[in-house]
């Protein structure tokens, strides 16, 4: 049983992934932005962070890197859940802002939350 930070802006989103991470009896911490989810990763110190990267607070980007660059944080896994493939032509995200983090894996969206649960346990096992 791992504790699971997911931050994503999108409720649905992190409904359908808390559903699916519970099915498999681990301890999801909810948060709905950015700032949110540093916070919480700083307190609630997490196994491992599915973190969204189009959100309008603070970019997952920016968490990411904040908390690579915290000695506290640095060694928590990070997936990144990013839609920029798709949206490339219409925001100020890229390609090498994503390259740029030092996140441990990522994955575009959509994604079936039973294959995000499949790919923050392989995070988990490294």
């Amino acid at each position: 049983m791992a504790k699971i930070l997911v931050v994503d802006d999108d409720p649905d989103l992190v409904e359908s992934v808390t559903v699916s991470l519970e099915k498999k009896n681990h301890i999801v911490i909810p948060a709905y932005g950015g700032i949110e989810g540093l916070e919480k990763a700083k307190k609630d110190k997490p196994d491992a962070i599915i973190l969204d990267v189009m959100m309008p607070d603070k970019n997952g980007y920016e968490v990411c890197k904040e908390l690579k660059a915290d000695p506290v944080c640095q060694d928590i896994p990070i997936l990144l859940l990013t839609a920029v493939a798709s949206k490339i032509s219409t925001t100020t995200y890229t390609h090498r802002m994503g390259m740029e983090t030092e996140a441990d894996d990522y994955v575009d969206k959509p994604v079936e939350p039973k294959e995000l649960v499949r790919l923050v346990e392989r995070l988990l096992k490294k």
